[in-house]
C-alpha cells in the first residue's frame, strides 16, 4: 500500500502546533458583560437563574467593576432596574435615572472601561412592554421620542455606546438624528438589529424584573421562524446610520449571523449569547451531564466561527479566567 500524501492529522500533534493554525481564536476583547443596576443601598442580589450573577446598587457596583477591572475585561452593557415603574419608564428619562448614575460612576473609577447602555423601557415600565402604550399596543412613533431623551441622558452621563434594543421602527434614525443635534455625533450605535422574540430570555426577566404584564412582545420582536427578514431589519439599520449591528439571541441563530455578516461585512457584528443560553450550560454542568468549562469555551468559538465580531455573554468572567489558564 502507498504511503499516505494527505494526513491531516499532521498538523494536530500537540498544543502549540494546535494553536499555530486555529482558524479561529476568542480573547478577553471580543468579550461584553452585562450587568443589572438596582436602585437601593446595600444591593448584590444574586439572581438564582443566573449562578454568579446579581443585581448591584450603586454603592456595591464598585466590588464588582473591582473584579472587572482586574480580569481586564473591555466592556460592560449596563441594564437598569429603577425604584418606581410607571406606564412611561419615566426614571429611564431622567439625567438623574438609575443608569446615569452608574454611568457617572463607572467613568469616575475606571475611565478606561467601555460603557454600553441598553435603550429600551422594558425594566422601567409598570406593564413590562418597551415602549409607550396606546389600547394595550406599542406606540412606535411615541415610542421614539422617548428613545431619544433616554439615549441623550445616557451619553451626557459618559455612555460610549448607546444600543436600542427595542425593535422600534426607526429607531436607529431617530436615536442618530438626536444624538447629533445634542451634540454627540462622535458616539457609537449598536443596534439589536435583529432581535427575536425567544424563549430564551426568561432568566433576563428575572434579572431586570421586565416580564410583561400581559401579552408578549411578537408584535415587534422578530418571528424565529424568519431570517430574510434579519437581513431586511439589518439593511434598514445600516441605511439609518447604525455602528454596530447585533443578532440576539446567538446560539440558536448561527445562521442568521452568518448571512448578516456575509451581508454586511463591514460592520462589526455582535452576538448576544442570552440568560437562557447561559442558564442551560450552567444547568446542565452543575448536573454533571457537561465540562462547565469546555462547552462554554466551545459555544464561544462558534460564535466567533459563525461571523462575530465581539460577544455578549454572562460567561465573560469565567472565560477570562479559562482563557488566561488554559490551552485549547
Amino acid at each position: 500500500m502507498p504511503p499516505l500524501l494527505k494526513r491531516p492529522r499532521r498538523l494536530r500533534r500537540g498544543v502549540a502546533l494546535r494553536n499555530m493554525v486555529a482558524e479561529t481564536a476568542v480573547t478577553r476583547d471580543d468579550l461584553v458583560l452585562p450587568l443589572f443596576i438596582k436602585a437601593g443601598q446595600g444591593l448584590r442580589t444574586p439572581i438564582q437563574s443566573m449562578p454568579g450573577h446579581c443585581q448591584w446598587s450603586l454603592d456595591t457596583l464598585p466590588e464588582e467593576l473591582a473584579r472587572i477591572a482586574a480580569l481586564k475585561l473591555p466592556a460592560v452593557l449596563l441594564f437598569g432596574i429603577p425604584e418606581i415603574k410607571d406606564a412611561v419608564g419615566r426614571d429611564a428619562l431622567s439625567d438623574q435615572g438609575i443608569i446615569p448614575q452608574a454611568v457617572r460612576l463607572i467613568k469616575s473609577l475606571y475611565p478606561d472601561l467601555l460603557v454600553i447602555t441598553d435603550v429600551c423601557f422594558c425594566e422601567y415600565t409598570d406593564h413590562g412592554h418597551c415602549g409607550v402604550l396606546s389600547d394595550h399596543e406599542v406606540d412606535n412613533d411615541a415610542t421614539l421620542l422617548n428613545l431619544v431623551t433616554q439615549a441623550v441622558c445616557h451619553a451626557k452621563a459618559g455612555a460610549d455606546i448607546i444600543a436600542p434594543s427595542g425593535m422600534m421602527d426607526g429607531m436607529v434614525r431617530a436615536l442618530r438624528e438626536g444624538l447629533d443635534q445634542a451634540g454627540f455625533s462622535h458616539i457609537p450605535i449598536l443596534s439589536y438589529a435583529v432581535k427575536y422574540a425567544s424563549a430564551l430570555y426568561g432568566p433576563f426577566r428575572e434579572a431586570a424584573e421586565g416580564a410583561p404584564q400581559f401579552g408578549d412582545r411578537r408584535t415587534y420582536q422578530m418571528d424565529p421562524r424568519n431570517s430574510a427578514e434579519g437581513l431586511r431589519e439589518a439593511q434598514l439599520d445600516v441605511e439609518e446610520g447604525a455602528d454596530l449591528l447585533m443578532v440576539k439571541p446567538a446560539q440558536y441563530y448561527l445562521d442568521v449571523i452568518t448571512r448578516v455578516k456575509q451581508r454586511f461585512p463591514e460592520l462589526p457584528l455582535v452576538a448576544y449569547q442570552v440568560s437562557g443560553e447561559f442558564a442551560m450550560i450552567k444547568a446542565a454542568a452543575d448536573a454533571g451531564w457537561l465540562d462547565h468549562d469546555k462547552v462554554m469555551w466551545e459555544s464561544m468559538i462558534a460564535l466567533k466561527r459563525a461571523g462575530a465580531d465581539i460577544i455578549i455573554t454572562y460567561f465573560a468572567k469565567e472565560l477570562a479566567v479559562y482563557a488566561a489558564r488554559e490551552s485549547v
